[in-house]
Formats: structure tokens, sequence, C-alpha cells
């Protein structure tokens, strides 16, 4: 029954014909999340029945409780959700809220991202339930419904990160409706850039900068993870005319110009801030969502300190891993969890090293069969055969394993086919990939332990995004990869250093 349901799903996202064209790809899908379910399990965290429960927002307490904040306005306390077999028990802390986007407890007290501000609660008189509510910010606007605010969790200096959703996904017709605000613990705001289009998750990538999830639409090909740069346009012009509202950031950009590349943009528009991580349509998502980085120190696998993105649409649970190249930022992205019951949008590593993960299909078409779920993926212990990092050389790709190589094998330049995009930088919606090439490998160079093949790759393309197909290479145990293709947004080509410069 539940095939049955993700069948019509499929269909109502891409079409009978799509669907009947790519029936392969279907069993294909039910398949894969099949494999992955012995190294990730899916452990279902039951709902109060009557309850509704749209997760949009998670945190979890000093005291080992799961707060999660709703898009039905409430903030619920859970206890027992990280239990090996959860019989979760639920309390409502606070209701009355307006979509809550961002979750955070510090020093005794939730800070709440809704739609219209950020606002500090506290429980007062210990009884349980919120009774204080404090607005910390409310400098933006507010007329839509498609005006979500997403925060983030507080930064080194205690600061939250606030990226607005433009005004019914293409103007702006309120104040820093598609910027990012920094809002301080005493509740000053500072405009930190503007050019968001539709963001739908906010944090620090494994180096600590923070980024944000950009959706597939106007000035954007497809989704895309982004470095929230101090003073950077992040690509869609809408919301450029509240610069007069932001002195301190200076001079207003120039606008780009439609149906361009984004690397020719960057020549012109020297504000402009490249996709970090591109996750290519379709291929890698659809509406990415809420991330967070991995700091269970091995406690969730491989894995430790990357990246792990959620996506609405398709249901799934992504990986990207980013580098500071030539000064800018770029990386990777790589699958990793198919088969989740419903739209993505928020999650949460918990303390026994577990990844909670919550969402609803209200709003958009989804994959998954559940019109809401609260899920957990816990490692199983067993370890995949995966690619763990891919990083950019000036003459090709370095990728790190997870488990050794099958050297003879590995040493094989033809097991590893890449081929290039890029998208049309337009005012259109979204973009086909274009200007296709196809870079020759060459050499592969297999460490001595086997974890690690550096290629030497002839015809690299800048402000292309490069897709891996290692179909063919297995492991010392004659393993396929569990997820032959990955993803590489090359911004940048590293700089050949000479002896004693840099």
């Amino acid at each position: 029954m539940k095939k049955i349901q993700q069948l019509f799903n499929l269909i109502f996202l891409f079409g009978v014909t799509a669907c009947v064209a790519h029936a392969e790809t279907l069993g294909e899908y039910w398949n894969t999340a099949e494999q992955e379910s012995k190294y990730y399990r899916i452990v279902e965290v039951p709902m109060p029945e009557g309850l509704a429960i749209e997760a949009s927002s998670m945190e979890v307490m000093p005291d080992g409780k799961l707060a999660i904040g709703t898009r039905r306005g409430d903030l619920l306390l859970v206890d027992g959700a990280f239990d090996e077999h959860p019989l979760a028990s639920y309390h409502r802390y606070a209701s009355g809220l307006d979509e809550i986007m961002g979750l955070a407890y510090r020093d005794e007290a939730f800070y709440v991202t809704q739609q219209t501000e950020v606002t500090k609660i506290t429980d007062q008189d210990n009884d349980g339930r919120g009774d204080h509510f404090k607005t910390l910010s409310d400098v933006w606007g507010f007329r839509n419904y498609h005006e979500f605010s997403f925060g983030s969790k507080p930064d080194r200096d205690g600061n939250l990160w606030v990226a607005l959703c433009l005004s019914k996904s293409y103007t702006s017709d309120v104040p820093f409706r598609g910027w990012c605000l920094k809002v301080t613990p005493d509740g000053k705001t500072i405009p930190v850039c503007g050019g968001i289009r539709s963001p739908c998750g906010i944090g620090p990538n494994e180096h600590g900068v923070m980024f944000y999830a950009e959706s597939q639409g106007p000035w954007n090909g497809s989704c895309s993870l982004k470095v929230l740069k101090p003073g950077g346009f992040m690509g869609h012009p809408a919301s450029l005319k509240w610069y007069a509202e932001a002195p301190e950031l200076g001079k207003q950009p120039i606008e780009p110009n439609t149906r361009s590349r984004l690397l020719i943009e960057r020549e012109r528009v020297k504000e402009l801030v490249p996709y970090a991580v591109v996750f290519p349509y379709i291929k890698m998502g659809r509406s990415i969502s809420g991330f967070m980085v991995d700091q269970t120190a091995g406690k969730f696998g491989p894995f430790a300190n990357q990246i792990f993105v959620g996506d609405f649409s398709l249901s799934v649970v992504m990986r990207a891993t980013t580098e500071l190249v030539n000064g800018v930022w770029q990386g990777a992205c790589y699958p990793f969890r198919e088969g989740l019951a419903t739209g993505i949008l928020c999650c949460q590593f918990t303390p026994n090293g577990d990844l909670m993960l919550g969402g609803t299909n209200r709003g958009w078409p989804v994959r998954g069969p559940r019109q809401y779920a609260i899920q957990r993926l816990d490692w199983t212990g067993l370890m995949p055969f995966e690619m763990k990092e891919i990083k950019a050389k000036p003459d090709g790709f370095s990728i790190r394993f997870t488990k050794p190589v099958d050297r003879s094998n590995a040493k094989q330049a033809s097991h590893y086919q890449l081929s290039t995009f890029t998208h049309v930088y337009q005012q259109g919606y979204g973009s086909p990939e274009v200007d296709q090439t196809t870079p020759q490998v060459n050499q592969a160079i297999v460490s001595e332990d086997g974890l690690v093949v550096d290629l030497k790759v002839e015809g690299l393309v800048q402000g292309h995004v490069h897709e891996f197909d290692l179909s063919g290479l297995r492991s010392e145990d004659s393993e396929p990869l569990l997820h032959s293709q990955a993803f590489y947004t090359l911004n940048e080509i590293p700089q050949v250093y000479s002896l004693g410069t840099k």
C-alpha cells in the first residue's frame, strides 16, 4: 500500500508520461532505499492520536527532551523520542505562534523564529508552559503567506541569523524580504546581505561559516547551498531596493543580466556570491530544506563533520561537503537516504548520535506517502562503501572513500566517468542543464591504504557542476558503491603553488 501511495505521489510530482518512461528508475528508487536500510534504519516516533504535528524546527533540551516547533504554531516538548524503541509523550509548551521555522534554546529561554519576528519565550512561574513572550526583532515586513522566515541556532557570539523569503516567491513587497538579517542577543538587527529568493534552512557549514539552503526558481537554475557573505549579493535582484535601509553595506550592486552565466556575471557584479554546492534538479533533490552538521564524533557513522541536508519534495536526506578555494566556497553533494515518509523540513542530531527528521506535505506535493511524520535515522554500525568526500585539485580531483578500494580495479581510469554542465543564470524559473562537456580522466592514483584516489583530469571547466559516475568501481571486498554518483560545483580551480610561494 505504501508503494502504491508513493507511485501516485510520483505521478503528481513528475507526470504520468515521465513516470512511465522512467519505470526502471522507480524500481531503482525502492531498491536503493532497501539497500540503504542495511546501514541507516528509519525509526518511527509515534504521535498522539488526533494531534497533527507538522514539524518545522527542532532543538535538543538540556534535560534530554526534544523540542519541536511546528508550522501550526505549537512549541512541543517530547520525552522518549531518543529511545531505541520510542514511546514518546508530548507536552505543549506554547501555542499561537506563526510558522515556527527556527528554534533554539539557551540560558533557560527559547528563541523562536516565526514569520513576523524573533521571539524570546520563558517560563517564569515554572509550570512547564511559556508565559513570557518578548519580541527581539520584527524589523521586516509581512504581507503574504509565502513570506517565511528561517532562523539559525545562535552563532559563536549568540546572534541568530534570519533568512527571509521573497514576497509571493517573486517580489519583495515589504522591507528586507529576500535578505538575511542578524539579530543580536539584545535585539539589535543587522542587515547581512540581500538577493535571497526562497530559503528553507540556515546554519553553519562544517567550518562554522553561515550558509543557507536556496530553492530552484528565478535566478536559481537549481537548488543550492550558499554562503551568507556579509555585503554579498545572493543572486536575485528583487530585494536590492532595500539597500537604502542598510547604508552600512554601501552602494547597491548593479543588476545582473538575464540569460547569462553565473561565472560571467561574477565578473560584472563584484558582490555576486556563487552557489557553493549545486543540487542538480531531481537528480539530487527538488526543494532542499533544513540542514545540520554531524558533530557526533563518529556515532552516526563515517561522515563526521559533514552537512546533512533534507529535501521537501523528494522526501530524502543528502550529504554535502564544502571547501574554500581561492577565497570562494564550493563543494560536493552526495545521495544518502531515500524512503522517508513525508516532506522533510528540519533535522536535528541527538545526544545518541542519531538524526531526527520532521516535516509535512502541506502546501506542495511530496514523494513521501504521509501528511506529516517524525522519524529518526539510526546507524546500524555496518560500514557502507561510499565516496566519503571529493576535493578539487589543480589537475583534477581527490576522492576519499569510507572503505579501501580494490587497488587494481581503482587504477583503471575508465572506471571514473565525468561530465559537466552549468545553468542559465536568468530571470525565468529554473534552468535546463546547458553547456555540457565530457572531461577525460587520464590517470587514477590509489593511495597505499586504498582509501584515497587522486584523479588527473583533462578538461576541468570552471563554473560547471562536475558529475561523477563511479559505477564500475569496487571495494577490496568486491562491493559496488552504495551510491555511485556525486556532484562537485567547481567555482574555482585550485592554483598551482610554487615552492615558497602561496
